[in-house]
């Protein structure tokens, strides 16, 4: 039976690709499932046999220290020199969207405080 190795929520494009090559490598059999068109499932890699799974997350393990050292530190340059995303350049880029995720968090904030204002009146 297969086991989830990594779920793809918010993983970059970049590191899919290296965990793929890191599995192809050390010739552990995967496979990937693609996320739901709907954002009920992330998708996700998966090990064929629950046997290759200690030696995926010892392989992965390392990996994913390294990338957390360089990503965070690459974060913190982009702050330092102003190239970071902020919500301010955000709002500049793509100012429609931005009114529009918020005008959702109000409409959903306002779902579900309904019932607690029908209740009081």
């Amino acid at each position: 039976m297969s086991k989830l190795l990594l779920n793809l929520r918010n993983v970059a494009d970049d590191e899919i690709q290296d965990v793929i090559a890191l599995l192809e490598k050390a010739g552990i059999a995967h496979y990937r499932t693609e996320p739901s068109p709907w954002g009920i499932s992330w998708g996700g890699i998966w090990i064929r046999d629950n046997e290759d799974l200690p030696r995926a997350k010892a392989l992965m393990a390392p990996y994913q220290e390294a990338r957390g050292v360089r990503v965070r530190a690459e974060r913190e340059a982009a702050l330092r020199d102003g190239t970071a995303e902020t919500f301010g350049s955000l709002l500049q880029r793509r100012p429609l969207f931005v009114v529009a995720v918020l005008l959702g968090m109000v409409a959903a904030a306002a779902l579900v405080f309904l019932p607690f204002v029908l209740l009081r009146g």
